[in-house]
């Protein structure tokens, strides 16, 4: 048995849901453990397509258990909604399971989400208003809606009834906007109900059994490291833990149950939203790294900040999450540079820094100092080995390695499932 964690080693976007549909051959569950539909992993099958927002990138696997933890919170709406459409092109998502203590995002959540992004003005955080936060936070004050309440109309009612008394003051008293009534959310909720029955379960208790029984799990975190609430770049990160450490809490395994952790990073950089962003690029370098690169959010749509790889953020990935491996993606991308800078160090105050600053202000006013790498410009979409690579780029990936503190297992070439070079077996 193994369990192991795929998680994103920047900001997000790395590509885990190659890197997920790549391993979910060799697993037998695939869990997301944290986040909700403000997140996306698109997965290329074939001629095939798909943006996943809340379902785990192990649905499209017929032999994969998929399984959404305790740790993600849910808007059945989208839920079922993305159901419905993998049902439509003959994906079969009946094995879904859903953990019966996972919270559920409300409509008062996604208003108040929205309203107050807006009512912040130039100091927004760059929320996707679909509820996240506001579902995160009730669920710390303990006035969450779990799963399992949708089962009981009155208990449903009563805590439906205890959230509104105060979020109808903020929306009618503090935005001017109209109150939600009680029983409009109730009916609608409870009419999610039967249509989750099927599969919600036990999930903690599923899948410590499964380790029993000599299967392999495989956690998959949603954005990535720097968007963690504890260890990313507050206040401009997600609600909840990325990191490998959600990945127990958010899913009810222990951690003396994990035996490797593997790391997504870009060949280059890239974010969603406000924040800083020390090797972000406002050049045609940094449009031409978005054109190639395809960058636009799964789930937002907005186009995705640029820049080049940042090994600091690399290291300190490393060191917050355990990283056993690291998953190099998109490398073709950086075809056709004559030189490739590679942030190495930040100068802070006039002094050089090799490690993250734990100061939010520092981080902030960090530039960035390069090391510049020869590029190459040969095809290397249909490299299947690293020594197929050019020696250019072959020394970019050993170079990153180096620098990054953990070894470089697989490299994504190109957004195909078989466009990957296995360098270490990852399960």
């Amino acid at each position: 048995m193994t369990a192991i964690v795929l998680l994103g080693a920047q900001w997000g976007d790395e590509g885990k849901g190659k890197a997920t549909d790549l391993l979910g051959e060799k697993v037998d569950y695939v869990v997301r453990y944290q986040g909700g539909n403000n997140a996306g992993h698109t997965v290329v099958t074939g001629d095939q397509k798909y943006a996943l927002h809340l379902l785990p990138s192990g649905i499209l696997s017929p032999d994969v258990i998929p399984v959404i933890g305790n740790g993600v919170v849910i808007d059945p709406s989208v839920l079922f909604e993305e159901i419905k459409g993998l049902n439509e092109r003959g994906i079969d998502t009946s094995k879904l399971k859903i953990s019966t203590n996972a919270h559920l995002i409300t409509p008062y959540h996604r208003t108040i989400d929205k309203v107050s992004e807006r009512f912040l003005g130039k100091s927004k955080i760059g929320t996707t208003g679909r509820g996240i936060g506001p579902a995160y936070a009730d669920k710390i004050n303990r006035i969450g809606i779990r799963v399992q309440d949708l089962f009981d109309p009155s208990i449903l009612k009563q805590k439906v009834e205890g959230a509104l008394r105060d979020k109808n003051q903020i929306l009618i008293k503090v935005f001017n906007r109209k109150g939600l009534e009680v029983d409009d959310v109730v009916n609608e909720y409870l009419g999610y109900a039967e249509l989750l029955r099927p599969f919600v379960t036990d999930t903690s208790l599923l899948l410590n059994q499964a380790l029993d029984q000599g299967k392999n799990i495989l956690l998959e975190g949603s954005q990535g490291t720097l968007l963690d609430v504890d260890h990313g770049t507050y206040p401009f990160v997600t609600s909840s833990n990325p990191t490998a450490g959600g990945a127990c809490t958010g899913s009810g395994i222990g951690p003396t149950r994990i035996s490797r952790v593997i790391g997504i990073v870009k060949a280059y950089t890239t974010r969603v939203g406000s924040g800083p962003f020390p090797t972000e690029l406002f050049d045609e370098d940094g449009e031409k790294l978005r054109s190639i690169g395809g960058e636009v959010g799964v789930t937002t749509g907005r186009a995705r900040r640029c820049g080049w790889y940042d090994a600091l953020i690399a290291r300190y990935a490393v060191r917050v999450n355990g990283l056993t491996d690291l998953f190099l993606t998109k490398l073709d991308v950086l075809t056709g540079w004559e030189k490739i800078p590679v942030c190495v160090a930040y100068e802070v105050d006039g002094k050089r820094v090799e490690e993250l600053p734990a100061s939010q202000s520092d981080f902030h006013h960090a530039k960035p100092i390069y090391e510049l790498l020869p590029g190459w410009s040969e095809d290397i979409s249909q490299a299947k080995s690293l020594d197929q690579l050019p020696q250019n780029a072959k020394a970019y990936v050993r170079y990153l390695e180096e620098i990054s503190g953990a070894p470089v297992s697989a490299v994504g070439v190109g957004p195909e499932r078989d466009q990957t070079i296995s360098i270490r077996e990852l399960i």
